[in-house]
């Protein structure tokens, strides 16, 4: 197991809700909502974190509970958070769209021309010998 995710602590190989730190996420949670931005919904809650700290732990679906973490925040609280993170993704154009790529056409046949002359240096040659390659396509 990874890294035990803020709200939690291990106890005898188990997961259990810290409760002073599961009230702080709770707390976060509901002033995002109320409309604070990350970080200072995270200052109101006695939390010191960065900004993208915070919008992972918004986005962390270990506080729903799972097969080995316990339920901190409800589906109704996550679903709204998430709605509202996005909505604040669009309303800043913070959306980014994925460039669209050209496909590459690599070549894979290639020829030579003849040798036609030598040098001493090893780093010489390699270049030359290199020089001679030609792509067929």
């Amino acid at each position: 197991m990874g890294h035990t995710p803020f709200g939690y602590k291990i106890e005898n190989g188990y997961a259990v809700v810290d409760e002073t730190a599961a009230g702080q996420i709770r707390q976060i949670f509901q002033f995002y909502l109320e409309g604070d931005s990350l970080t200072t919904a995270a200052k109101k809650a006695g939390v010191i974190s960065f900004h993208g700290g915070i919008s992972r732990m918004l986005k962390n679906t270990h506080y729903l509970g799972d097969g080995y973490y316990p339920a901190i925040i409800d589906r109704e609280t996550f679903d709204k958070a998430e709605q509202e993170r996005m909505r604040r993704v669009a309303a800043f154009g913070r959306i980014k769209e994925p460039a669209e790529q050209e496909e590459l056409q690599i070549p894979t046949v290639f020829h030579t021309k003849p040798v036609e002359q030598t040098f001493d240096d090893p780093f010489l040659q390699a270049e030359y010998a290199y020089s001679l390659i030609e792509s067929e396509g």
